[in-house]
């Protein structure tokens, strides 16, 4: 009888601080993910406590995502959302505004801007131009100055481990040393990947290629990766015959090995682009697709990456 008295009043403590207690709820609080790598880290550092929900799950993309009822009120109900914020997932601006109100928002770009790339701008890196129905030439751009790609860096990944540890322990102090554990051990593992990409990936970081769009910076400069540019900056819109006609003189300039497609966007055009060109074709994932959702989902996924690049790029394709 003391003893839950005493809960009753550190529980009432701690909500007069304007903190969430979970000791009494066995499944931890109620954490919503945007994407699948970051889920996957989200739930390496929740193991033993709860699992986190993701919201945009198969071969969706956060490029132009509606969000359904159900995913409405999964944020409705979260007591924390991570997601990388408002460049790359617009479609969560305005629920995270009304439904997500009573959430600890944790917005990772924000946190990790310091240390974020600039977008690529100039030659290869150029947004298409488009001809309007107007015949004006519209340019399309991504919005903002940084790059929100950032998960594709094992390194930029332990800062991520970091700030979601911080933020469930903060939501959830009972379970703080548990959240801290999971954290410590979950960038161990990210530091032996980081080591193992960079022996498996040397023997091809000189070879140029080209990827469907700007996704990959973070994976290219963690590696040193010889990415020559990309064929759209826009992934919900093809490009024109102009940048065609440019990315097919950069593919017989550079000798280029190979172009990168994607399973979210259609392949078709880079079979177009590569005609008579002699470089191959391979398909390189930045958010998981066709992998399970769960802790070990974001090793495989860079993991999957690599050997992608590798079998696209080295001598023969295999």
């Amino acid at each position: 009888m003391r003893k839950s008295v005493l809960m009753v009043l550190f529980t009432a403590y701690l909500l007069a601080q304007g903190v969430v207690a979970w000791a009494a709820t066995p499944q931890g609080p109620k954490v919503v993910v945007s994407l699948k790598p970051l889920h996957s880290l989200v739930a390496g550092v929740m193991q033993g406590v709860g699992e986190p929900r993701l919201l945009i799950q198969g071969s969706g993309s956060p490029h132009g995502y509606v969000l359904r009822p159900s995913e409405a009120r999964l944020l409705a109900d979260a007591h924390l959302v991570v997601w990388v914020g408002h460049q790359l997932e617009s479609f969560l601006e305005k629920p995270l505004s009304t439904l997500g109100t009573n959430a600890r928002q944790l917005e990772l770009a924000e946190e990790l801007e310091s240390a974020l790339l600039p977008v690529r701008e100039g030659g290869s890196w150029d947004a298409d131009h488009h001809e309007a129905g107007d015949g004006q030439s519209e340019h399309l751009t991504e919005h903002g100055e940084h790059d929100p790609h950032f998960w594709l860096n094992p390194l930029l990944a332990k800062q991520m481990v970091e700030k979601t540890a911080a933020a469930l322990a903060e939501i959830d102090p009972v379970h703080q040393q548990q959240y801290r554990e999971n954290a410590a051990r979950l960038k161990l593992r990210l530091d032996e990947l980081h080591a193992k990409l960079k022996v498996k990936l040397a023997p091809v970081k000189h070879i140029p290629y080209l990827v469907f769009h700007d996704a990959y910076q973070y994976f290219e400069a963690a590696y040193g990766l010889n990415a020559a540019g990309s064929i759209t900056i826009d992934p919900e819109r093809k490009p024109g015959v102009r940048r065609v006609r440019e990315i097919r003189g950069k593919i017989k300039e550079l000798d280029a090995r190979c172009v990168f497609s994607e399973p979210q966007f259609e392949s078709k055009l880079v079979a177009t682009i590569i005609e008579g060109s002699g470089a191959r074709t391979g398909v390189l994932d930045p958010l998981g697709a066709a992998l399970p959702a769960g802790p070990e989902s974001y090793f495989l996924l860079l993991n999957g990456l690599a050997d992608n690049l590798v079998t696209g790029l080295r001598e023969g394709g295999r």
